[in-house]
C-alpha cells in the first residue's frame, strides 16, 4: 500500500545539480547545471487561485507545477528540474511524503527576457 499509484508517475523528468567553479583569472565563481538523475514523476500545472493575479508589468513568466513522485535521500532544494524543455526550479521541498514513500516539490519555470545564459 503506497501513497503514489505507480501508474500516476507518468512523465520523465531530470534533476540537475549546481556545480560552483572559479575562473582562474578574475577569481570569479561560475555555477554550471550538471546532470543528477532522472526519474519517473508527477507532474501537475498549479493554477493560480482567484485571490492572485497576473501583473502585466512583469518581464518574467512563473508557471508553478507540483512534482511527486517515489522517495529519494540525493534531491536536495538546490536542485533544478527539466522536463519538457522546461527548466524549473524548486520553490518549495522536497516534503517527504508518508514514511519514506515519496516526495512532492513545487516547481517554477522562470522564462526571463533578456537573460543571459
Amino acid at each position: 500500500m503506497g501513497m503514489i499509484a505507480a501508474g500516476s508517475l507518468d512523465r520523465r523528468i531530470q534533476f540537475e545539480k549546481p556545480v560552483t567553479t572559479r575562473d582562474p583569472t578574475y577569481n570569479t565563481s561560475k555555477t554550471t547545471w550538471q546532470p543528477h538523475v532522472k526519474v519517473w514523476a508527477q507532474v501537475r500545472d498549479v493554477l493560480p487561485s482567484r485571490a492572485e493575479s497576473v501583473d502585466e508589468n512583469a518581464s518574467m513568466q512563473q508557471r508553478p507545477a507540483r512534482i511527486r513522485m517515489r522517495y529519494r535521500e540525493d534531491i536536495t532544494a538546490d536542485m533544478r528540474v527539466v522536463y519538457r524543455g522546461r527548466v524549473m526550479e524548486i520553490v518549495s521541498g522536497p516534503a517527504e511524503l508518508g514514511r519514506r514513500e515519496g516526495l512532492e516539490l513545487i516547481v517554477q519555470e522562470l522564462s526571463t527576457r533578456g537573460e543571459k545564459p
